[in-house]
């Protein structure tokens, strides 16, 4: 998935659905996708349970690395709802303009 994609399902985000920033707090706080939930791709094996009751889980992170290393985490442990952005990150969320937050 590209951001331009990710922008998309955040437009027609469903309630069942979230938005997944696997980088750090600090980077998160900085600025994120708004509504995104914000779990360390180093911690996502502890949240695994909780995000499989989620039809689609969308992940990114900076640059696509950590996002790829999370989806192939959480599949291993058996998520199948799960969408990658491995194809850039949030500098270029924020780049194309798309509304940010950093409320926590």
């Amino acid at each position: 998935m590209t951001i331009p994609e990710l922008h998309q399902a955040y437009q027609n985000l469903k309630s069942d659905e979230i938005i997944l920033d696997v980088r750090t707090p600090a980077e998160f706080s900085a600025g994120h996708v708004p509504g995104s939930k914000n779990i360390p791709f180093d911690q996502v094996m502890g949240h695994a349970e909780t995000l499989k009751k989620h039809k689609t889980v969308y992940i990114y992170c900076r640059a696509g690395g950590r996002a790829i290393t999370a989806c192939q985490i959480l599949e291993t442990l058996g998520a199948r709802n799960l969408v990658c952005v491995d194809d850039g990150g949030f500098p270029d969320w924020q780049e194309l303009g798309y509304k940010t937050s950093t409320q926590v």
